[in-house]
């Protein structure tokens, strides 16, 4: 056992380089962004509309990456998507170091977020295949752990790198992963539905170990491999169609609770509850992800799924209430036709009040961010790379990839628009009844994966 998890951590290691790559993509543009918008350079100095597209054209690379992943796990394998992908990250980097105008930071970054929605869906597929039962509720979980802690690397180095050399920084895990991977062999399941056998037990004996019953194991893939190619009428059939959708429900929720509007104004809400370091309030905020994720890997595997995203809803669906009480009582006379500006709302408080409550902001922002990174952030991801039978894998994780990435966009381009029509305490209750939706999603529909291996979880479906 001690050989197998040493051989299957380093794989695992290998493949989350990725999420860390991806992680630090998101987080490269907090602390870029500010320096860009002071350059003496007319031509790479960015206004407040251009600033916006810097950070957010990333999700739109990352919605086309997910299409492209989707094609190229099935068709080249997991492990070589993986290598591949590393050259956009790099690439994009290195357009943006070697940037002359505002479109070529504008390429760089569509193309770092085109290898993020590739390594968004390709590492869950890797990990959860290679992974033995017991453990691949707690390796999944370090997707997410690995994303979060990019994104707390990049706060972090940002305080001391100019924007050149952190572009510098953010291309070194990517090499890393490109070397790494080279040495780590395709996943087993992969290999048996090309009819590679020998192979796939060499695959297993590397992840294994040479005393695990590899034959076993090889038959029990292959008593679920399906051989042939997936058509366009199987969707009618509920053990493709089920997991598909319930994915596609996943990925929704997760984004309609908030979370990357919440995460864009945290700054303002730090600022206004006398955090003037704008910088360090990005960090406890990343530090509070990196600790409750890293939690919620390791409890994964006993908890199970469902019991983590029961929680993490119930005390985000609390959290957003307690965000939407106190814009109710730090201006209780908003209306529609006020500005919708968070920024501009909270500043044109009264400033005894705001200054009463300042505390339910950062204790509500505090609780949300800690719940999102117990459950709703990290399970999703893992329940989509478990629950899709192998010959539609490909193509549900990219539609499910595909929702996420378009949610994110959509959810935190119509905030503005959210606080204009609900005004900001009917915005952030909105969110909390999506939380207690997600809840109730959970309840009825998500199926409990714990300690099942693939091949049961698929034939459940078949089953059911």
């Amino acid at each position: 056992l001690r050989v197998q998890n040493k051989k299957l951590y380093l794989a695992t290691f290998a493949a989350v380089l990725g999420p860390l790559s991806f992680g630090f993509v998101l987080g490269y543009s907090s602390p870029v962004i500010p320096e860009l918008r002071k350059l003496n350079d007319p031509k790479l100095r960015l206004d407040s509309n251009q600033a916006s597209w810097f950070g957010s054209v990333v999700t739109l690379g990352a919605a086309a990456g997910g299409i492209l992943g989707g094609y190229l796990v099935d068709k080249v394998g997991r492990k070589l998507s993986l290598m591949l992908c590393s050259v956009p990250y790099v690439f994009g980097y290195l357009v943006i170091i070697s940037a002359q105008n505002v479109w070529m930071l504008y390429f760089g970054r569509m193309l770092s977020g085109l290898a993020s929605g590739i390594t968004s869906l390709v590492v869950p597929v890797y990990i959860s295949e290679v992974s033995h039962p017991k453990v691949r509720g707690m390796l999944g979980s370090c997707v997410q752990l690995m994303v979060v802690t990019g994104i707390l690397g990049a706060y972090v180095a940002g305080i001391a790198l100019r924007w050149h050399w952190l572009a510098v920084l953010g291309s070194l895990p990517p090499c890393m992963m490109l070397l790494l991977m080279s040495f780590m062999p395709e996943t087993p399941r992969f290999l048996l539905s090309r009819n590679e056998r020998s192979k796939a037990v060499a695959a297993l004996c590397f992840l294994r170990g040479p005393q695990a019953d590899h034959e076993w194991e090889c038959q029990q893939i292959e008593a679920g491999v399906q051989e042939e190619e997936l058509k366009l009428s199987e969707f009618k059939n509920p053990s493709i169609y089920r997991p598909l959708l319930i994915g596609v429900a996943l990925m929704f929720f997760q984004q309609v609770t908030g979370i990357n509007a919440i995460m864009f104004y945290a700054e303002t809400i730090f600022e206004d509850a006398n955090f003037k370091d704008s910088s360090l309030a990005s960090v406890v905020v990343g530090s509070i992800q990196v600790c409750f994720t890293a939690v919620a890997a390791f409890i994964i595997d006993k908890t199970g799924r469902k019991v983590l995203l029961y929680l993490s809803g119930i005390i985000m669906a609390l959290s957003t209430a307690l965000f939407g009480l106190y814009f109710k009582v730090v201006l209780p006379n908003q209306n529609n036709s006020s500005n919708p500006d968070v920024s501009f709302a909270l500043n044109s408080a009264s400033p005894g009040t705001e200054d009463s409550m300042s505390w339910l902001a950062v204790v509500s922002l505090g609780l949300f961010v800690a719940g999102f990174a117990l459950g709703w952030g990290p399970i999703p991801w893992l329940v989509i790379s478990e629950i899709f039978p192998l010959k539609a894998r490909g193509i549900s994780s990219a539609a499910c990839v595909l929702t996420n990435w378009i949610m994110a966009f959509l959810v935190t381009k119509e905030f503005q628009d959210l606080l204009a029509f609900l005004t900001s305490y009917g915005t952030f209750w909105l969110f909390s009844a999506f939380c207690c939706l997600n809840v109730t999603f959970t309840a009825f529909y998500v199926p409990e994966t714990k300690g099942q291996t693939l091949e049961q979880i698929e034939a459940y479906f078949r089953r059911s």
